[in-house]
């Protein structure tokens, strides 16, 4: 097992009615801005539990936070921030509406120029406004990790940070809240939850029995809960196993001490960023074709995988890598999300500015760090011709 230091100072309150403890955590003396999407928090009653639970507290709101959060937007917020002196900055929604809260919170801080600028130097983020969410999407695990994505239009990017500065102070997690969720969204949030664990998993052992069958075991209740979910989407104990396992996913305890890949988010981002295509889509799309590729360098967890999570007992090992990447497929398939570029209506011509532009930025992707433009390429064409 690798050295690691691990820290997490996110509250989690998690449970059916744990809106009203909002005010247990935030002090009246703060102004607080709410910041949200297209509006479904005042469709399914999320807004206006919030709303009550903060009766007579100083409340600005920002609404409008895209699917994927857009920098002019956090940019406009940010002013929000500034003009109205706001104190705390409090999500609502899923993880497009929280990761734009994290960049806002330290966008409205920052001293080094622009603040596209700490997209490329997380460093340079020294602090940030104070922040909490209601979570109402499981997928990002953006309630629990100081990590958050955000695009820009103009430049086609789509860029992570990571900084402690950002960390959620609590998050509330009412399953309840996820009961409203549309079909694709349901089967987004269990797809990405599940390739956040492979991508903390799917390397090369290092002697962590712990880490792994914690990730097994979140893997394992992805499986089993995501089909319930498109099934019965009101099923209060499916969704609250949903809603933890996407959690726990990602919020650093399963990747201390262990490699780590990120190589199917990192084209993932691209394809999100050049070609609109679901996040969580795009995952379903990389991962299978980076499995294929990289079956010789994963063999080890791959092996693993196929026996600790799907239960194959086949001796050969080559057979228990083909199983391991056919039951990851099918299960995508049975939550209906892609597993090809032409279930996205594309082709690998279609996408060829991918690699070029993660070469330009220097990507050496991969646990190993080896997986540059031609390899990039390489993944592409086999996502293509699944």
């Amino acid at each position: 097992m690798n050295n690691f230091t691990f820290h997490n100072p996110t509250k989690i309150i998690f449970g059916k009615g744990t809106i009203p403890k909002l005010k247990d955590e935030l002090s009246i003396d703060q102004k607080v801005l709410l910041l949200y999407g297209g509006g479904s928090i005042k469709k399914n009653g999320v807004y206006e539990q919030v709303m009550q639970a903060l009766s007579g507290y100083d409340i600005v709101e920002f609404g409008g936070i895209e699917s994927n959060p857009q920098y002019a937007t956090c940019m406009k917020a940010v002013q929000v921030v500034k003009n109205e002196s706001i104190d705390f900055l409090l999500s609502i929604g899923g993880g497009s509406a929280l990761d734009a809260t994290k960049f806002i919170a330290a966008a409205a801080l920052y001293e080094s120029g622009d603040p596209w600028n700490f997209m490329n130097d997380w460093d340079s983020i020294k602090s940030a406004l104070p922040l909490g969410c209601v979570l109402t999407l499981p997928a990002t695990g953006s309630e629990a990790n100081p990590n958050a994505v955000i695009s820009r239009a103009e430049t086609g990017e789509k860029l992570a940070f990571i900084n402690a500065h950002v960390f959620p102070q609590f998050s509330i997690l009412d399953p309840e809240t996820t009961f409203s969720l549309p079909e694709r969204q349901i089967a987004n949030g269990v797809v990405d939850a599940f390739v956040h664990v492979m991508e903390q998993y799917m390397t090369y052992p290092v002697n962590a029995p712990l880490q792994d069958r914690f990730a097994e075991s979140i893997l394992i209740t992805l499986i089993e809960e995501g089909p319930k979910a498109l099934q019965n989407p009101r099923d209060y104990d499916t969704r609250a196993n949903i809603v933890w396992a996407a959690t726990l996913a990602l919020n650093l305890l399963i990747g201390v001490g262990v490699p780590q890949d990120w190589q199917t988010h990192v084209i993932g981002h691209e394809l999100t960023a050049l070609y609109g295509i679901d996040h969580a889509r795009t995952l379903s799309i990389i991962l299978p074709a980076v499995l294929k590729h990289q079956r010789r360098s994963k063999d080890d967890k791959l092996v693993q995988y196929a026996q600790r999570v799907w239960g194959a007992r086949e001796k050969d090992r080559e057979k228990l890598i083909d199983i391991a990447i056919e039951r990851t497929v099918g299960f995508f398939k049975q939550m209906g999300a892609p597993t090809s570029l032409g279930d996205a209506r594309l082709t690998f011509d279609d996408v060829p500015k991918v690699a070029p532009t993660l070469e330009k930025r220097g990507a050496n992707l991969g646990e190993h760090g080896d997986i540059g433009a031609k390899e990039i390429a390489e993944i592409l064409q086999m996502a293509a011709t699944a």
